[in-house]
């Protein structure tokens, strides 16, 4: 089973020095793969809660914030040669799906194929709002936005009419390095979002789950693939734990569970000057070992 980083980055820490520091530590540790985060802006109050924290407050407030994934991830491709990149998630239905595919093909580009593209839907209708987009249908939406993405990659000449974009015959070069395109991670562990799995044709990354939730929850997306020519041993699945199973004694009962991949977040506070020895932590309590 690889293990994967959730850098998140987040301001502060995430200044130049901090993200290369990390990036080069974690590819030097034998991580697999370095993860992000999204938001464009935050507010002090939301209507709904935050899905994954038990306070439902997101863990940023105040003057802090997150830099922007693609540019984050451009920037760490430059200072590793190795380790995959992903987003965790971006915000499909909320932007632009023609910037959005040519975000996700110049990283691959630019870092050689290292791309991971983990999407979401959202859980801040406010940020939908800020940005002028309706939260209703948001799921459609993304489900859409991914399909005129796939011919953005795929296709020399691409076009695409649907219920929320119309793309006449155009041109969108370079080409992602990975073939097709890079995988398509869908984020969450509820029934949508296990569905999505199976209507993309997609890897799954399910949030906040301990071993037992991921063993169900995928013994349910094994039986919503019957009939359709995946089985679930075709999807990669990297899991990311909830806090009460985020230790490293409980990575073999992830593995049991079907990960292939778990995603762990570095403890907070992390500086640049602390940033190797909390990796160091993180590798001695995952049994991780440097690459040959």
């Amino acid at each position: 089973m690889h293990l994967g980083l959730f850098l998140g980055a987040f301001v502060p820490p995430s200044t130049p020095a901090f993200l290369a520091t990390a990036a080069r530590a974690a590819e030097a540790r034998g991580f697999h793969s370095l993860w992000v985060g999204e938001h464009v802006v935050l507010f002090d109050e939301y209507a709904k809660e935050y899905p994954y924290a038990t306070t439902g407050a997101f863990p940023v407030a105040g003057e802090g914030g997150m830099t922007e994934p693609f540019t984050t991830l451009s920037y760490l491709a430059g200072q590793t040669s190795r380790i995959r990149l992903g987003t965790g998630v971006c915000l499909v239905p909320q932007r632009n799906p023609l910037y959005t595919a040519k975000e996700v093909a110049n990283v691959d580009w630019l870092s050689g194929g290292r791309f991971d593209f983990g999407i979401g839907v959202g859980w801040m209708r406010e940020e939908f709002a800020a940005l002028g987009v309706p939260w209703e249908r948001r799921g459609a939406r993304a489900d859409e936005y991914i399909e005129l993405m796939r011919r953005l990659w795929c296709d020399p000449l691409s076009s695409h009419e649907g219920e929320f974009w119309t793309l006449p015959p155009s041109r969108a070069f370079p080409k992602p390095v990975q073939a097709p395109h890079p995988p398509i991670h869908v984020g969450g562990e509820s029934d949508v979002a296990i569905r999505r799995v199976v209507r993309l044709g997609a890897d799954w990354l399910p949030f906040n789950v301990s071993p037992e939730v991921l063993a169900a929850r995928r013994r349910r997306l094994a039986e919503l693939l019957e009939g359709t020519g995946r089985s679930i041993d075709d999807v990669f699945v990297t899991a990311s734990p909830d806090r009460d199973s985020a230790r490293g004694e409980l990575a073999p009962a992830y593995a049991d569970a079907g990960a292939d991949q778990l995603l762990v977040h570095l403890r907070r506070r992390v500086t640049t000057e602390t940033v190797e020895a909390a990796l160091d932590e993180l590798a001695d309590a995952y049994g991780l070992e440097p690459p040959a």
